[in-house]
C-alpha cells in the first residue's frame, strides 16, 4: 500500500468537513426522531399515521447506528488494533446470510421499487480460507450505498474465484456514480466533502476501502450505464486443499429476487 493511499485513509478521523458532516447527520436523525415521537403522542394520530411514524424513527435509528458503526470501525482499523481473521467458508453459500438480510431490507416499503439480482457461478461447495465478517462488513457498507443512491431499478450482487483470489461485484443502477469514484479515490477527503456533502457515503467508502486493504485486496469503481455504480474489489482467499471446484456451466445466471 502506497504512502499516499495511507495518508488518504488516516486523514478521515482528522477530517473537519467529515466531523462537521457526522456531527450534522446525527443531529439530523435525532431531530427526526424526537419529532416523530412526539407525533406519535398527538390524540388525532391514527394508528396508520402511527405506523408510518414508528417506520420513520426505526429507519432514522438504523441510519444514526450505521453512520457510527462505521465510523468507529474506521477509527479502530487506524489504530492498527484491526486484524484479518480466516475460517474456513464454503463458497457457494458464503453470502447466503447477508443477502437474506439485504432481500429483507427491500422488503420494506421504502424500497418496494428497488430489486436485488444475484449471479451464481458455481454448482459445487468449494471451501476457502477468507476473512467472512470482514467481508460482510464490506459488502454491507457497499449495500448501503446503492441502496442510499438508487430509488428504483436494480443492485446487482455476484462474486467468483479465479487465481487464488475471490473476485466480488455490486453493481446499481443509480446515481452516485461520480460520488463513490470522488470518494474512492481523492487524496484529500476535506475537498471532495466540499465538492459532495455526503459523509454518509464518504464513511461507507472509506471504511470499505481499508477493510479491503486489511485483507490485502483491491478495489476500483467504474460507471455502470449512464449514472449507475459499479464497485469492484477481490480479495486473496485460498482454496482449501481437497476441495472439488467446479464452476456452473450457466456464468451468467441471473436470479432476481
Amino acid at each position: 500500500m502506497g504512502n499516499e493511499t495511507i495518508s488518504t485513509m488516516n486523514n478521515m478521523i482528522n477530517c473537519p468537513t467529515v466531523l462537521t458532516g457526522i456531527s450534522h447527520e446525527m443531529r439530523t436523525h435525532m431531530n427526526a426522531i424526537v419529532a416523530f415521537s412526539f407525533l406519535m403522542k398527538d390524540n388525532c394520530c391514527n394508528n396508520s399515521d402511527r405506523d408510518e411514524f414508528s417506520n420513520q424513527i426505526l429507519n432514522s435509528c438504523e441510519q444514526l447506528l450505521g453512520l457510527f458503526d462505521s465510523f468507529l470501525d474506521t477509527a479502530i482499523i487506524d489504530t492498527g488494533n484491526s486484524k484479518a481473521d480466516l475460517k474456513i467458508c464454503k463458497l457457494d453459500s458464503l453470502l447466503d446470510d447477508l443477502l437474506s438480510e439485504f432481500r429483507e431490507e427491500l422488503g420494506k416499503e421504502d424500497h418496494k421499487d428497488l430489486e436485488l439480482v444475484t449471479e451464481i457461478q458455481f454448482s459445487n461447495s468449494v471451501e476457502v480460507n477468507i476473512d467472512k465478517n470482514k467481508l460482510y462488513r464490506v459488502i454491507r457498507s457497499l449495500f448501503q450505498n446503492s441502496v442510499k443512491n438508487t430509488k428504483s431499478g436494480y443492485i446487482k450482487i455476484g462474486y467468483f474465484l479465479r487465481d487464488d483470489k475471490v473476485n466480488f461485484y455490486i453493481l446499481d443502477s443509480g446515481l452516485g456514480y461520480f460520488k463513490c469514484k470522488e470518494f474512492l479515490q481523492t487524496e484529500d477527503l476535506n475537498e471532495s466533502l466540499l465538492l459532495y456533502n455526503d459523509p454518509y457515503t464518504a464513511i461507507n467508502i472509506t471504511l470499505a476501502k481499508k477493510l479491503i486493504h486489511m485483507l490485502s485486496g483491491t478495489i476500483c469503481v467504474e460507471c455502470n450505464g449512464l449514472t449507475g455504480t459499479g464497485i469492484y474489489f477481490s480479495i486473496p482467499a485460498k482454496m482449501v486443499v481437497g476441495s472439488n471446484i467446479n464452476i456452473n456451466k450457466y456464468l451468467n445466471t441471473m436470479i432476481a429476487i
